[in-house]
Parts: C-alpha cells; sequence; structure tokens
C-alpha cells in the first residue's frame, strides 16, 4: 500500500500448566492388591518401580535387566537416547517368578506372537485394575511415573538423579514434582488450627 510497515509484538499466550495426578502409597499398595493376573501385576509393578513410559515397557528386552548393578537399560528411548532407570530389590520376586511362569523369550512381555506386548492392552488392564481398586482418581500407565518421580523425591533422593532416570532433558521439567510432593507440609500449620475454638 506504500505506507509505512508497522510491527506489532504480541505476546504468546500463557500455557496452561496442570499439575500431574499422584497415588499416595496407600493407594498404590490398593492398586497392587487388585491385580490378580502375574503379567499384570508385574507390568504396573514395573512402571511404579522404574518411572517407565508405557512404550519403554512395551519395548523392554530380557536382556535390558542388570541384576549385578540392580539397574535397567532403557535403550532407544524418547529422544533416541538410551538412560538407566534403579531395578528395585523388591520387584526381583516378582519378576522371577513372572518370568517362570510365562518364559519370554526376547521381550520382557510379549504378545501372543512373541512380539511386542500391545500398549492397549496394558491401557486396558490399568483401567480395569483401577475401577477394582475403588480408586476414583483419573490413572494412567503415565500416572505410576509421575507417583514414582513424587515419592522417589519424598524419600529424599535428589532431584538430578529423579531427572536422570526419567530421562528428562531439562530440569524445568523436572522441577513440577517439587509442587506435587506433600513432603513438608506436615510441619506447616493452617491458620484455623492455631485459633482456640
Amino acid at each position: 500500500m506504500g505506507g509505512q510497515r508497522k510491527f506489532y509484538f504480541i505476546d504468546r499466550p500463557r500455557k496452561e500448566q496442570k499439575l500431574p495426578e499422584v497415588l499416595s502409597t496407600d493407594e498404590i499398595k490398593r492398586l497392587f492388591a487388585a491385580v490378580e493376573n502375574r503379567k499384570h501385576r508385574t507390568i504396573l509393578m514395573l512402571g511404579y518401580s522404574a518411572g517407565l513410559r508405557l512404550g519403554e515397557i512395551v519395548r523392554l528386552r530380557i536382556n535390558d535387566i542388570d541384576r549385578d548393578r540392580m539397574q535397567i537399560r532403557v535403550a532407544q528411548s524418547k529422544g533416541k537416547k538410551d538412560r538407566y532407570t534403579k531395578l528395585s530389590v523388591k520387584f526381583l520376586p516378582v519378576l522371577d517368578a513372572y518370568i517362570e511362569e510365562y518364559c519370554p523369550k526376547e521381550y520382557l512381555f510379549e504378545g501372543a506372537r512373541g512380539d511386542e506386548y500391545s500398549t492397549r492392552s496394558i491401557q486396558n488392564i490399568i483401567r480395569d485394575v483401577v475401577a477394582k481398586s475403588g480408586i476414583k482418581k483419573h490413572v494412567t500407565m503415565h500416572t505410576l511415573r509421575h507417583t514414582f518421580a513424587t515419592h522417589s523425591l519424598e524419600n529424599g533422593v535428589d532431584l538430578r538423579y529423579i531427572q536422570a532416570m526419567l530421562g528428562h532433558e531439562s530440569s524445568k521439567t523436572i522441577e513440577i514434582y517439587t509442587h506435587v510432593t506433600t513432603k513438608g507440609f506436615d510441619q506447616i500449620k493452617s491458620p484455623l488450627d492455631t485459633l482456640d475454638l
């Protein structure tokens, strides 16, 4: 149009930040108690004990379990990077009983034809178990990952280790768990509790 160019700086709208849903230790116990199938129980316990993503669980191979170093190797995860996470001592007997019963060949959890187990099947498993346990929260496999991170933080694990185990690039991503943890809340008194009523 021949006029002078004008530039407008428009602020980007703030991205909505929702805190993740996290289960209490009692809810985790109730969840595991509601599982009758050994394979299903092993899958859910692994998700919680190691903080694995759904896709990482189905791609996990038997040789990714390092019993000597008590670690789980997560190969080519998000961002095509390998990482290690913790292998729980209490998870080992559960794992051994599962392997003895199901005899997986390559993948830790195999489908009917010996290939990767279906992510849809695991989503159905957790949905059914949550309903059976009576937990009212919206729980997915990712909830178990958030719960792993939060409970690790509450047990005194350094945020940097949690970040490494979860495979997060940025420390900003992991700081969300400091907003979810109940650690320290027991020392805080509500103003109402100080009133002599």
